[in-house]
């Protein structure tokens, strides 16, 4: 499959699912998703609110020198009425007097005493902000499926909300193969390597939303692999890491035939991370992810991210994607869908390709901010040309 069909056919096998759900304190609920409707408890504003220090008044008095009669500021209210000829001193935020119809900034005022002359006319409505603009009492603010971020928790403290209910996050478990891996805190022989792609993997489906679970890792006989398998496919979602390419050892798709998989894809048009395999055993998906760290983070961000999304109760699950001109001339042979290690600028105007040794190149991955995406179908950039990037 191409990269955009392969991603299809991710969204399109795994619907947003919605079953159980998590009563769970406002203030611990970022990045979950919301499983019920909220609604406004009130006007929002609950008042004619003013956006500027200065005065309230009447527009239909303006320009002209009016009697000072009152303030209003933010936590009370003036209890009197602007009649014709009078203004009050107000402050940002507070809640304008009956009577009045515009706020004239401070700035635009001579204020001495009890008296302001103003010189210029004004608009009604100018500088306030009206009662039940932002939302009416009983609106909805938030639909269940909603992703919850920082304004989101913001506006359920302003409705009062110090409890809401969410969906469950799926559980994910991850499992590395290889008798060459060994685990991170031991020191490995000249053979071996540490099993960086678990840590990597448990930090990307934590911001995916996900519960990640590190299993032992298994090693390369087929009944070590069928085990482990089976204990993974308890989860939410498996995601396993080696062990899919063509290799005398790689058994990986072996087992997972065996068990009764159905594969909807096991090779996709990318670069890093070709060998990557999707499937479901009954209502249980996985993911083969290939071992070289670069193909393991690449292909969950494009792939396996969207399903943990999707299983979170989220129907959107987007893909950063973003445009930026290149710092210099770029050239790949075509036929695949690139993803390589690059920088982009502080302003996201410029990106900068990496030098990187291959996809087990970690600490290049780790000098990256992102990944510049090379059209399959073009085979050169020139410096300034726009070109994709996805966000690490």
């Amino acid at each position: 499959m191409t990269f955009h069909e392969a991603r299809e056919c991710v969204l399109r096998e795994i619907p947003a699912r919605r079953g159980e759900k998590d009563g769970v304190p406002t203030l611990v609920a970022l990045g979950r998703i919301l499983a019920e409707d909220i609604f406004a408890d009130r006007d929002y504003p609950p008042f004619d609110r003013s956006a500027r220090d200065g005065f309230a008044l009447r527009a239909a008095d303006l320009p002209g020198e009016l009697d000072v009669i009152g303030e209003s500021r933010a936590g009370s209210f003036f209890g009197g009425e602007v009649a014709p000829g009078t203004a009050v001193e107000i402050m940002t935020g507070a809640p304008v007097p009956r009577g009045a119809d515009v706020v004239v900034m401070l700035e635009h005022a001579e204020h001495a005493a009890h008296r302001v002359k103003i010189d210029r006319a004004a608009k009604a409505g100018d500088n306030f902000t009206p009662r039940g603009s932002e939302a009416r009492q009983g609106d909805a603010v938030l639909r269940a499926g909603h992703r919850l971020g920082y304004a989101e928790l913001g506006l359920l403290a302003m409705v009062g909300r110090e409890r809401i209910e969410v969906y469950r996050q799926p559980r994910i478990a991850i499992l590395p193969t290889g008798d060459e891996v060994v685990e991170a805190g031991v020191n490995p022989l000249p053979h071996q390597i540490r099993n960086s792609n678990a840590w990597s993997l448990a930090a990307q489906v934590h911001r995916a939303g996900g519960v990640p679970e590190i299993l032992p890792i298994a090693h390369d006989s087929y009944e070590s692999t069928r085990a482990s398998i089976e204990t993974g496919l308890k989860s939410d979602l498996l995601l396993l890491s080696g062990g899919v390419s063509a290799g005398k050892y790689d058994i990986v798709e072996q087992v997972l035939a065996d068990l009764g998989a159905k594969f909807f894809f096991t090779r996709v048009k990318i670069q890093p991370g070709q060998p990557v395999v999707f499937g479901a055993i009954g209502e249980n998906f996985f993911f083969g992810l290939p071992g070289n760290p670069a193909s393991t983070m690449v292909t969950f961000e494009l792939f396996a991210r969207a399903a943990i999304e999707r299983l979170s109760g989220w129907d959107q699950a987007p893909l950063p994607l973003l445009r930026a001109k290149l710092t210099r001339e770029f050239r790949h042979r075509t036929g695949l869908t690139r993803f390589l290690p690059a920088r982009l600028s502080e302003d996201g105007s410029t990106i900068e390709p990496t030098g990187w040794h291959g996809s087990g190149d970690i600490p290049a991955l780790a000098r990256a901010n992102a990944f510049l995406v090379a059209e399959a179908d073009r085979e050169s950039w020139k410096e300034g040309d726009d070109i994709r990037v996805l966000l690490k």
